[in-house]
């Protein structure tokens, strides 16, 4: 049984891998630089949850709104840098280098 569909068609597959272009990688990459950057942003949120009230100021709207952006900021910059790997390996996998 031969399947003759457009979107299923191999040798359209293979038209697509051959336009790839350096642009698609660059992109790739921050692509999976974003998504590392929005898992550690979960991982910072889900810590600072274990963190017990109290301190040097009280709870209060102002506060949370300062710590979640404090940390969408911390996340962005961790996964920036070298990050905790994980953009490295999405991107090994999703690029198939």
């Amino acid at each position: 049984m031969k399947i003759n569909h457009p979107y299923i068609n191999i040798d359209n597959i293979s038209k697509l891998e051959n336009m790839k272009t350096p642009e698609d990688d660059q992109k790739l990459l921050e692509v999976c630089r974003e998504f590392e950057s929005i898992f550690l942003n979960t991982m910072l949120k889900q810590m600072r949850r274990t963190v017990p009230d109290g301190g040097l100021t009280e709870k209060s709207f102002a506060r949370d709104m300062y710590e979640s952006l404090q940390d969408e900021e911390m996340a962005k910059e961790m996964a920036r840098g070298k990050g905790i790997g994980l953009a490295q390996e999405l991107y090994k996998q999703l690029s198939k280098k």
